[in-house]
């Protein structure tokens, strides 16, 4: 595009009459020059040229004092010895629009005025930062339709310091008169779903973010309907300031619906074909979904093994049909890790890993962990595999060496562990969940048995065959706010000392979430536990029930609910019951990343098979959390409201989650 001013045609005829000047030159150097006449010294001086101004006339009266000028508007306010002023801003005539909080908001964020708002400035300074910011406003304005809109800067003293006011007269809204989307009939069927997926309408306003937002979805929806190589064209707007109606032309090329082909993969770790096409949530000769091309690119990187992977469409010629070109580039594949944790009734914890993530291909990951603690000590190896022939699901085998040594009970323990798991994920939450395991401990145990005034050390053979299920209603893994939660867990297990006997360990957890306003969540849960087929003191202690700490009943030490033995320790139980309600409050304060958690929790333990109404224990206090971007971090403080002797008066409990 090419325009034509005033400035560039005159400063052509400078030019030209330069360009005459100089060719006359010469032909003026060329003329004979003129004889010089004598000078006659006699001859009298020519006059004076006039320069236009009087001799003063020394007699006359003296003229009148010149008068004081008028007051101005305003005076100019005090600046400090370097000329430098503060300022305040306001922006006025945005009242009667609707969405006023959300242009001051993108207004702020790009504000010269805003940005240096703390600072001293001079007025030249002040006065270019208020044209900008007009401009600025104007545009702001005419991204929300308002193509008529005027800004004007207004600066006015006020005491020691300016007021700068940008005065808005927004004008009328423009709307849309039309909204067309040619080519887009081509997707048959699936039209109207398409249509309705770009929510611009005729007679919706002029706003380019809707526009923009629109577009992107018709885009996400023309490949989860199966239109893989869709193209969106270049949308065209045009604005008629006469009738204040703007209409609207975008381009859709769907092409054919799209199926499935092969995957290739390339590049490192070397995950073999059938394990990539395991991870994908599709098969072969399904309907093309753009989300599942994108949701296995996530779990290539969420294994850890990956640092990025690549998902390229490449189509078969005119059959309907994509192939999937993947590209992985590695990750690391080793890592050492940390933590330090502390609980009340738990003591000071430290554990260090190392592990091999990809110690046998694919995923087939080796931990050698260690935990040094005043309570705990273990040194374990452990294998797991993920997607082990199926999308999340885990295979996992563990062998442990550990002591431990809490008021409920001491043991010294070598455990082998296996199990295979269908597990949730933050890139794929499952309604339902499961697992099937085997155990075998063997485990020298101290503490209160069949004599509950003698404390003694026992020797256990211990098989158990764990099994869960679990169900997931709400709408966050980390964070619910809506919805219902439970999870049953059974072992049946047979135990080994001076013969044998069997039992069975089961365990059902419920929780549930209601959002009150925006800021507010209300939360509960329940559990219930019970052992069938054996009394507690003939069990091992570590198999028995515990009440009480973060995770159970806060308020209360780690193990501190239910029945004790002759020295005040906790001996665990056969039947338990608790409960806790929260109320999870969002502060609005730093940025919305913090929240407070007012809490009450009861829970009571038992040896008997039903529920002791008489024996509950309750716990009380106030929680803090941190929203961080992997999850809440939460610090719970809590009371015992009737505690018992030995009972601490406040516990602590932080962890990373919500309590339930």
């Amino acid at each position: 595009m090419s325009f034509t001013s005033g400035v560039g045609k005159r400063a052509r005829l400078l030019c030209a009459a330069a360009a005459a000047a100089l060719a006359a030159a010469p032909a003026a150097a060329q003329q004979p020059d003129p004889p010089v006449p004598e000078l006659d010294p006699s001859a009298p001086l020519d006059p004076m040229p006039d320069i236009g101004v009087d001799w003063p006339d020394l007699g006359a009266p003296e003229a009148p004092p010149l008068q004081e000028p008028g007051p101005v508007a305003a005076a100019r306010p005090a600046a400090d010895a370097s000329g430098e002023l503060s300022y305040r801003i306001a922006i006025d005539g945005l009242e009667r629009i609707g969405n006023r909080d959300l242009l001051v908001s993108e207004f702020e964020k790009r504000s010269a005025l805003y940005a240096e708002r703390r600072a001293t400035a001079n007025a030249a300074q002040i006065q270019r930062r208020s044209e900008t910011d007009s401009e600025l406003m104007a545009e702001i304005l005419r991204s929300q339709g308002y193509y008529d809109a005027a800004v004007e800067p207004v600066i006015q003293p006020e005491g020691a310091t300016v007021a700068v006011t940008l005065e808005v007269d927004a004008g009328r809204q423009y709307r849309f008169g039309t909204v067309e989307l040619p080519g887009l009939a081509e997707a048959g069927v699936e039209t109207e779903a398409l249509r309705e997926a770009f929510a611009v309408q005729a007679g919706d306003p002029v706003v380019a973010a809707d526009v923009i937002a629109a577009g992107q979805s018709l885009k996400l929806a023309l490949g989860e309907q199966g239109f893989a190589l869709a193209e969106v064209g270049e949308q065209q707007i045009v604005v008629d300031h006469r009738t204040q109606l703007a209409s609207l032309v975008l381009p859709v090329d769907p092409g054919p619906v799209a199926q499935f082909g092969a995957i290739r993969v390339s590049g490192q770790p070397p995950f073999s074909v059938n394990h990539v096409a395991t991870i994908a949530r599709f098969e072969r000769g399904d309907r093309f979904e753009r989300d599942k091309v994108d949701d296995l690119r996530r779990a290539l990187i969420a294994t850890g093994l990956v640092a990025s992977a690549d998902v390229a469409i490449a189509p078969v010629g005119e059959t309907g049909t994509v192939d999937l070109d993947v590209t992985l580039a590695p990750a690391p594949s080793h890592t050492i890790a940390g933590e330090v944790g502390y609980g009340t009734g738990e003591g000071v914890r430290a554990e260090a890993s190392w592990q091999d993530r990809n110690f046998l291909n694919p995923e087939g990951a080796l931990t050698l962990r260690g935990i040094i603690g005043t309570r705990e000590q273990l040194a374990g190896v452990d294998f797991r595999r993920n997607n082990f022939g199926a999308r999340d699901r885990v295979l996992q085998m563990q062998l442990a060496a550990s002591h431990s040594e809490y008021d409920a009970y001491e043991a010294k323990t070598v455990r082998l562990y296996g199990s295979l798991e269908r597990v949730s994920t933050i890139i794929w939450r499952k309604t339902w969940t499961w697992g099937i395991g085997g155990e075998i401990l063997a485990t020298d145990e101290r503490g209160v048995f069949d004599d509950p005034t003698v404390k003694e050390t026992r020797t256990f053979f211990i098989g158990a065959l764990p099994l869960s299920l679990g169900y997931d209603g709400s709408d966050d893994l980390l964070n619910p706010t809506r919805g219902f939660r439970a999870a049953l867990h059974l072992s049946p297990e047979i135990s080994r000392k001076n013969g044998s006997f069997t039992y069975a360990r089961a365990q059902l957890d419920g929780s549930a979430y209601f959002p009150v306003g925006e800021r507010t969540v209300l939360a509960g849960r329940v559990r219930l536990g019970t052992i069938a087929g054996a009394d507690a003191p003939s069990i091992a202690p570590s198999r028995r029930f515990y009440s009480g700490g973060g995770g159970s009943v806060r308020g209360y030490g780690y193990q501190k609910v239910g029945p004790r033995d002759f020295e005040g320790d906790p001996v665990g139980g056969k039947t338990l019951t608790e409960f806790a309600v929260e109320a999870r409050v969002r502060l609005n304060a730093f940025g919305g990343n913090f929240g407070i958690v007012p809490f009450l929790d009861g829970g009571q333990l038992t040896n008997k098979i039903t529920p002791d109404l008489n024996s509950w224990q309750f716990g009380a206090g106030i929680g803090l959390r941190y929203y961080s971007n992997f999850g809440p971090i939460r610090i719970d403080v809590g009371t015992p409201l009737n505690p018992r002797d030995g009972d601490s008066r406040v516990a602590v409990a932080v962890s990373l989650g919500q309590a339930f």
